[in-house]
């Protein structure tokens, strides 16, 4: 009996030709149940044991995710979800920037330190903290995202929850890479970044208009103060579309979306590579809602 969130036929038919190729010489579980598995665990957050026989043992589960995470396929499948929509014209180069705070189980904490002798895949997926950090509700994750202007994710960073959200405004934006089909560079910048105030301030704004891109954020209040207080030498004040930037709430939407999966509203994973890319479905670019406006 097929769950609510398995793989449907149009979706596996873009994937399956990214999955890498059995070690056992196709001998091994199904890559589409054990992903059809993988998303149940994420929707619930349920532990991995707990996963339905149908799905196979758990322990194959775990092991082709974390597998699959180190190998880049996750990422693969993003960028073919986003080159065939950059192909069909369908990607919107106006993006949208938000971070969201997810709270850390105390079960994230405790992920093995890569030293001497370690094992390939702990040397593979280890990161400087693990992006585990104590905000005012304690061990949390911070979640940054850049969507195009339907709603798709283009770009996703994980940092402490603490973790301020300007500065990583660029390192998102450094991120982004479109392919397309065939020859030619791929593309690195939106036309256009829509950002709260958070990510409002001077530095940004200069480095933004030095690359070329139009940035529409409302200005902070007590930059506007200065500003005022200065008089004429403080300039004028930035300029700010209030139609354009309605257009933001996609950002908010798209957590929305994933944040149905109870796997990810909450952090189980000790490793940050194994939290985010644990999404199958995120990867694809939210694919059951990115034909929506």
């Amino acid at each position: 009996m097929a769950s609510r969130d398995d793989l449907t036929d149009e979706q596996w038919a873009q994937i399956h030709p990214l999955m890498p190729s059995s070690a056992r010489g196709g001998q091994g579980r199904d890559h589409r149940q054990v992903i059809d598995g993988i998303l149940w665990q994420l929707r619930t957050g349920a532990p991995w044991r707990d996963v339905p026989k149908r799905y196979g043992p758990w322990k194959t589960l775990h092991e082709r995710l974390r597998r699959w995470t180190a190998d880049g396929t996750w990422d693969r499948i993003l960028a073919r979800v986003q080159t065939t929509q950059a192909d069909a014209g369908r990607i919107e180069w106006v993006f949208s920037i938000d971070s969201t705070v997810v709270r850390a189980h105390q079960h994230a904490a405790g992920a093995r330190h890569p030293a001497g002798g370690s094992a390939a895949w702990v040397e593979d997926l280890a990161l400087p903290g693990e992006a585990l950090g104590r905000s005012r509700g304690g061990l949390s994750t911070k979640i940054h995202l850049a969507t195009d202007a339907r709603g798709l994710p283009m770009v996703v960073l994980l940092t402490p929850g603490q973790a301020g959200d300007n500065p990583q405004l660029l390192i998102l934006l450094d991120q982004v890479r479109v392919n397309a089909f065939g020859p030619g560079r791929p593309r690195k910048r939106p036309d256009c970044v829509l950002a709260d105030r958070a990510y409002s301030s001077p530095s940004t704004r200069h480095a933004l208009r030095a690359r070329g891109i139009r940035f529409v954020s409302p200005e902070k209040k007590d930059h506007a103060a200065h500003r005022r207080r200065r008089g004429s030498r403080g300039g004028r004040p930035p300029a700010f579309d209030a139609e354009v930037y309605k257009g933001r709430n996609v950002v908010e939407r798209c957590f929305n979306r994933l944040k149905q999966f109870r796997g990810l509203a909450t952090r189980y994973a000790k490793r940050a590579a194994g939290h985010w890319s644990s999404s199958p479905r995120s990867r694809c670019g939210c694919a059951d809602s990115q034909d929506r406006p």
